[in-house]
């Protein structure tokens, strides 16, 4: 059943996109017992896989996380990515952009960040808010932001070519499931900080932002980086679904540790 799960999950390359379709609820057959070890075996797997990733030095991986406040994002690097080997992994958060950035191209504070070969690059919120609420709140005209489709398709390409796999995850929570968050942060005072007054004008757009995300994950889901529409509003089960997606990335790039430069079978350590 887990095999299928990528399958299931992946907006294919060249098809319409209606999140509509998708139920955020959804948890295809899985129990929450059942996936939760699941989970865990997939989190050992995955850390004895960035190992070899590490020594191979040949691939780099790009996990990159969207959604509506609330969805996830932060849950989901605490919870799947919590095994990973932090000498190995760069988290990046990308928040509105600094003047240095404002005077270069958009893309050109993502790029720098990118995973170098061995390393895991996990991107919270990303290039794509730049079609997503640059879009939504009007920050530059639609001549400027309609252009960066092909321009975000152009970079990833690139960064496939050189070796870098990446995978894209859309958190679809219901509108419903983000109101009960966004007030269990209100009710408890140790999430305060989290709550911030501008999500509520946010999800007054909550509707534009559907559209806005449909057109990204249309747009942008090729062969070189799809993006996978996971159902969030079970949070186990969000886990389990990007950690097998990311656990089937790994696998399939047949990573093995290098030989040694030298032969070793008559070395003795004294």
């Amino acid at each position: 059943m887990a095999k299928k799960l990528y399958d299931r999950l992946i907006a294919k390359p060249g098809k319409r996109v209606r999140l509509k379709d998708w139920d955020p609820e959804d948890t295809f057959g899985w129990e929450i017992e059942e996936a939760r070890d699941r989970t865990e075996k997939n989190i050992e797997k995955i850390f004895a896989l960035q190992n070899v990733l590490a020594a191979e030095s040949r691939h780099a991986v790009l996990v990159v996380l969207q959604a509506m406040d609330a969805g996830g994002k932060d849950g989901t690097i605490r919870k799947v990515m919590r095994g990973l080997n932090p000498q190995g992994c760069k988290v990046m958060s990308f928040k509105a952009p600094t003047a240095e950035e404002l005077a270069h191209d958009f893309l050109w504070r993502v790029h720098k960040v990118c995973p170098a070969k061995g390393e895991i690059g996990i991107f919270n919120r990303s290039h794509y808010e730049d079609v997503l609420i640059v879009r939504v709140r009007e920050m530059v005209p639609k001549r400027a932001w309609s252009k960066r489709y092909e321009l975000i398709n152009a970079f990833e390409h690139l960064l496939a070519a050189n070796g870098t796999t990446i995978r894209k995850f859309y958190l679809h929570i219901g509108k419903d499931e983000q109101k009960q968050r966004l007030e269990e942060r209100l009710a408890d005072p140790q999430k305060h900080w989290k709550f911030n007054l501008g999500d509520l004008k946010e999800r007054e757009l909550w509707g534009d932002y559907m559209a806005a995300f449909e057109e990204a994950i249309e747009r942008c889901s090729t062969e070189d980086a799809p993006w996978f529409v996971i159902p969030a509003n079970q949070k186990w089960f969000r886990d389990l679904a990007v950690s097998q997606v990311l656990l089937d990335t790994l696998e399939s790039l047949d990573l093995k540790y290098p030989e040694p430069e030298a032969d070793l079978s008559g070395v003795v350590v004294k």
